[in-house]
């Protein structure tokens, strides 16, 4: 199990700086009569806000979960390696998806404040 913490911090770390080139959250804003100076500026405020959203509690939550009931499984058909592998199996599965919730959970915070701001938000 010790195995997994590091695998899901990289993960994480990829995945956060996977989508740093682009507006925080893949948000698409229709840029037809708009500002570009101060929908920058407010795409780094509302990207602040996204910032705020705990993707360490959804991680690695879901990867202790996913673990669990991974090595739960696996123990019922493969006995006591089954079991670690079957937690492993479960901690990856559970890590990625936590890591997709709060990939969801930025967009729609970035999202949101974009459009409580006067954008139109196309996705």
């Amino acid at each position: 199990m010790p195995k997994i913490i590091p695998g899901l911090i990289m993960l994480g770390l990829l995945t956060a700086c996977a989508g740093r080139d682009r507006a925080p959250g893949g948000v698409i804003v229709d840029m037809k009569g708009v500002d570009r100076i101060q929908y920058q500026k407010d795409l780094d405020e509302c990207g602040t806000y996204a910032d705020q959203v705990d993707a360490g509690g959804k991680v690695g939550g879901g990867a202790v979960g996913g673990a669990v009931v991974g090595g739960a499984v696996g123990a019922i058909f493969g006995g006591g390696d089954g079991a670690a592998r079957g937690a492993g199996a479960g901690g990856v599965v559970g890590g990625a998806r936590g890591v997709q919730e709060t990939a969801q959970e930025r967009h729609s915070v970035v999202s949101n404040c974009l459009r409580n701001r006067g954008y139109s938000v196309l996705n």
